[in-house]
């Protein structure tokens, strides 16, 4: 697991010690900074169930303002701020050490990127998509939410706010982009 391109580029990250987390494999990540595209500069990025904190940290590599990375287990943080040393990119990233659903029921701020990859078969995916729906002042009205998710995993939802514009599957990763409806 590497930061793929940007200023640190090359960079080996490190993955949380034991079996409780699913990295993105950097094949996946190539290919949602590719669709993403040059929309990451300068952008606001929200990364929930953050994990090793990859995809934030790919993100602030590849000119991200900020990130903010909702982690609760306290070796996943460490492991993220480890990263985020290793990269040199701590000066940009905050890790909030706390439950994604506490996070989300406390005010806010809008985002453009936010990143949902939480651990699967928990039914974590759909919720966190229906209480962001729930509370559009987490997106800004240009942004766009990602969900990572085992493709088996996935159904449709019945959304007030926001809207499914694109699915793509990797092997056995399946990303769903949704962006504000109207």
């Amino acid at each position: 697991m590497r930061v793929i391109a940007g200023s640190a580029k090359g960079v080996q990250l490190q993955p949380v010690p034991g079996r409780g987390t699913r990295p993105i494999s950097d094949r996946v990540k190539a290919a949602l900074f590719d669709t993403l595209g040059t929309s990451v500069i300068g952008a606001r990025v929200l990364d929930l169930f953050a994990g090793t904190g990859s995809v934030g940290i790919e993100a602030l590599s590849r000119g991200a303002e900020r990130v903010v990375f909702v982690e609760q287990h306290p070796v996943a943080a460490a492991t993220i701020q480890g990263n985020l040393q290793r990269a040199r990119l701590h000066a940009r990233g905050h890790i909030a050490k706390v439950d994604v659903f506490k996070f989300l029921g406390r005010e806010g701020e809008p985002f453009d990127l936010i990143y949902v990859a939480p651990p699967q078969y928990q039914g974590l995916w759909s919720k966190t998509l229906l209480a962001l729906d729930a509370a559009p002042i987490w997106l800004q009205p240009e942004g766009v939410i990602v969900i990572q998710v085992f493709p088996k995993e996935w159904k449709p939802l019945s959304l007030d706010t926001l809207g499914l514009a694109d699915r793509r599957q990797y092997g056995s990763t399946l990303l769903c982009f949704y962006e504000p409806e109207g």
